[in-house]
């Protein structure tokens, strides 16, 4: 009985300090399902930034806000939005555009607005 505790200790603990070093997100190489065995990710390698410049844009991000509606929009699982890009259009200005639409245009826009 002893002997069979051990064993188990043993393999929780080989499992505990094996387990992080087979995923490592930021190797190129990852474990697949596949002939060859892995996948390779060239854009999983280092970055070019230096760690002052990824620190100066953390740094934007908290005082502009984004880096907490970031953290928000991903703990609810949808899409960040983008930020404003100016003032928007007015409905004069928007039915106008609409009115002014070539018939190719306007036939895009209806397939698009299809999901066609």
């Amino acid at each position: 009985m002893n002997s069979a505790k051990h064993t188990i200790l043993a393999l929780a603990a080989t499992a505990a300090l094996a387990l992080p070093a087979l995923s490592h997100a930021s190797s190129m190489l990852h474990a697949a399902n596949s002939e060859a065995g892995y996948t390779y990710y060239p854009e999983h390698s280092k970055s070019t930034k230096t760690r002052a410049q990824v620190s100066a844009e953390t740094a934007a991000a908290r005082k502009d806000g984004t880096l907490d509606q970031h953290q928000a929009q991903y703990q609810l699982n949808v899409p960040v939005p983008a930020k404003d890009a100016g003032p928007g259009k007015t409905r004069q200005q928007v039915v106008a555009e609409m009115n002014n639409e070539t018939a190719e245009e306007r036939k895009a826009r209806m397939n698009l607005l299809a999901g066609s």
